[in-house]
């Protein structure tokens, strides 16, 4: 049908008029009839039966590998019959060859899609990785030599010399986009190179570019096929621009060069003997998302033999084995690489496991787009959050790179200062997990666990019920605080039961048997150390309540608001184990975790769930450089600023931390008293002024540079290393 609506098979439509001629309209013979179809496809002319059906043998020769496989013959009905026939009828040469992924990922079992990681990608994101990979600056060699008749016939010579790899190809998208990309360029050559009235020679002997520049690797036989023809379909489609474009027909038909797709496991195979490495120019694609907590056994294997002796590869995303396994392809050659990937490689502890290694095997970032959405056209898959990375071997971080804007769409380019500095090889710096601050403050810590099974927490309604019958359990009774309870302003409460005398809850006969319930669920748990709290059921199943006022800071906060709500708390109040804590923090303390400084370390350091931020312990707040220069007037101008964002709160007392720091519902006076604070902590760091959170992030990456040199080295580890 495919060939019908392209108008590979004359004349057009012959395909449709012979299954409305010779097929059953109950679908009855379909199959066979396909079955013997493809038969002749695969037949030369000279090899056919002379008594073969005669609309059957004026089809065209196509070759011995498209239709060189003998399949089941399928069974029909009169519907599907139907559906063959109008696929027929429309008109597949104006059909980007994308299409074929989306479809393929719409129809495939979800489950079997999450395994896989399968996500297809857009025509919209693939062109964001090979404009920057190879496009652009191809377009614009062609560009300076447009008029240079000699120049133009070494640049196509150069065209035809492009090998492009996916090793995890799908159903060919990238492959199939950035071929139909650089034919269109190869025309743009030939228009250049004609001269006005001469007549073209035979357009066969100037067409160069092929398919058989194109290589793949796909885990999946029927993506793989799907890849092949998609290939194929482009090549196709850009004859037929030829033709149009020059007045010849112009056909591959038979096909003589074939894609390179190979059935099979990228990360158990050796690349090299996929794709010839002298002759490999670029490496791209969508690889796998599978995080850590979902991959299969296999997948687990897969990543522990590609990334060898790293040190700590189970926290990586099983994309990251795609990275490492590019290392030996693009280390010791001109081949360059981009890979669209989750934005976990570039947050939270990845960053220090993936590319320390990476960057000691001589690997440089040479373009990237930040965090952006991505979705494609397939009906039903939720989006992801992505970036896209490009690298190679050669130092190339001071050229333009792409940063993708969420806010305004387009993508634009910045310098190589504004992007994520411990990305980029000239600032030299990867965050690892540290135990300890970097700075002399106090320790942050994690909230309370109750691992109750919910019989220590209590909804407002469950409060009441329960002091309704023991009104002597009110003094056992605390605010609780989770992230979602503390953001959103919602009321929740917990049996705080660290001190209860045990005659006391003896008399507390509803309170007994929620502990009770307690012990119960422990003792039946299949993990040890769950088991061994069934002998303090009274108490949370880990505990970390400060004695004094602390600052809590929720683990999760919405990237739409430019700050995470943060706020001082008494000791009265028990915060979960979806907060942090810091027990010993101040009103300092608060106000410099509450300014747009840390929000820009924030936005370029923090692991995300979706684009949202995920605040930690030993990779944000431990390695975030403080204002170490402060005077002590400066930390008590900060505390004072602090306190006026909180007076500005307390005169909200309706609203939530949800509603105040919505971007659009945020209260004008709570605005301004941030500003304040923003200028107070800058004048702390010694700067009146900074341009955008970018140069913030510069900035605070320096002195994390500066700071951390000035700590001992362990013994065992070199600077670069750490």
């Amino acid at each position: 049908m495919f060939a019908d609506g392209t108008g590979i098979f004359q004349p057009a439509q012959s395909f449709r008029e012979w299954l409305e001629a010779r097929t059953a309209e109950d679908g009855s013979d379909l199959g066979a009839q396909l079955a013997q179809f493809f038969q002749v496809l695969n037949t030369p002319s000279e090899r056919r039966a002379t008594t073969l059906d005669e609309q059957l043998a004026a089809f065209p020769y196509v070759n011995g590998k498209l239709f060189d496989e003998a399949l089941p013959i399928a069974s029909f009905d009169r519907t599907m019959r139907e559906k063959v026939l109008d696929a027929c009828k429309l008109d597949w040469s104006k059909i980007s060859p994308a299409v074929f992924g989306a479809l393929f990922q719409s129809i495939m079992d979800k489950d079997k899609r999450r395994d896989l990681g399968a996500h297809y990608t857009s025509e919209e994101n693939i062109l964001k990785v090979i404009g920057p990979l190879f496009l652009d600056e191809m377009r614009a060699e062609f560009e300076s030599i447009e008029k240079n008749k000699s120049a133009l016939a070494a640049f196509h010579f150069k065209l035809r010399q492009l090998t492009i790899f996916d090793p995890a190809c799908g159903c060919g998208n990238f492959l199939a986009i950035s071929y139909r990309e650089l034919r269109e360029l190869e025309l743009d050559v030939l228009r250049a190179t004609q001269t006005p009235g001469q007549r073209m020679v035979d357009i066969h002997d100037l067409i160069r570019l092929d398919v058989d520049q194109f290589y793949g690797i796909e885990i999946e036989e029927f993506p793989a096929q799907i890849a092949q023809l998609a290939l194929w379909l482009t090549d196709h489609q850009m004859n037929q621009r030829v033709s149009a474009e020059f007045g010849f027909y112009f056909a591959r038909i038979p096909l003589r060069t074939t894609p390179h797709i190979v059935h099979g496991n990228a990360l158990q195979m050796a690349w090299d003997d996929v794709v010839p490495i002298d002759r490999l120019t670029h490496i791209l694609g969508n690889p796998p998302f599978i995080g850590k907590q979902h991959q299969t056994p296999q997948q687990k294997r897969d990543l522990a033999d590609v990334a060898g002796e790293i040190s700590n590869p189970k926290v990586l995303d099983y994309v990251a084995a795609w990275y490492l396994k590019a290392v030996p392809l693009v280390r010791s050659s001109t081949v360059r690489c981009a890979f669209v990937s989750t934005n976990s490689i570039t947050q939270g502890e990845q960053v220090g496991v993936l590319w320390n290694e990476l960057l000691r095997r001589g690997i440089r970032i040479q373009f990237a787009h930040r965090t952006f959405r991505w979705s494609n056209e397939a009906s039903g898959v939720a989006a992801v959050h992505c970036v896209i990375i490009g690298f190679g071997s050669k130092d190339l971080s001071r050229k333009l790179l792409f940063e993708y804007d969420s806010a305004s769409g387009p993508a634009h380019v910045v310098e190589a200062a504004n992007i994520n500095p411990y990305l980029v090889d000239a600032a030299d710096v990867l965050l690892e997990r540290r135990k300890k601050p970097l700075c002399q403050v106090p320790q942050m810590d994690f909230g309370n666990m109750p691992n109750d099974g919910g019989h220590l927490l209590l909804e407002e309604d469950e409060k009441q019920a329960l002091l309704a019958v023991e009104p002597e359990a009110k003094r056992w009774i605390r605010m609780f605080l989770g992230a979602a309870e503390f953001i959103n302003g919602e009321k929740r409460w917990c049996l705080w039961l660290v001190d209860i005398d045990p005659t006391e809850l003896r008399e507390l006969p509803e309170i007994s048997r929620r502990v009770a319930s307690v012990k119960a669920l422990r003792q039946a748990s299949s993990r040890e150390g769950t088991r061994k709290l069934a002998a303090y059921p009274t108490r949370f199943g880990e505990i970390r309540q400060p004695t004094t006022e602390y600052v809590l800071i929720p683990r999760h906060s919405s990237e739409a608001r430019a700050i995470i709500p943060m706020a001082p708390m008494s000791p009265q109040i028990i915060a979960g184990d979806s907060n942090l804590l810091i027990p010993k923090g101040s009103h300092y303390h608060l106000g410099v975790l509450s300014s747009a400084m840390h929000m820009a370390w924030v936005s370029a350091v923090c692991g995300r769930i979706k684009s949202d931020f995920r605040y930690s312990k030993e990779i944000v707040y431990n390695n975030f450089p403080w204002p170490v220069d402060a005077t002590d007037e400066q930390r008590v101008d900060i505390a004072a600023a602090v306190g006026a964002v909180l007076e500005v709160r307390a005169a909200f007392p309706k609203s939530s931390l949800a509603d105040l720091y919505d971007p659009v519902s945020m209260p004008v006076d709570l605005a301004k008293a941030h500003q304040a604070l923003d200028r107070t902590v800058d004048a702390a760091y010694g700067k009146r002024k900074f341009a955008s959170a970018s140069e913030r992030v510069k900035f605070l990456f320096e002195l994390y540079q500066r700071l951390d040199s000035l700590l001992p080295m362990p013994a065992t580890k070199s600077r670069r290393q750490r």
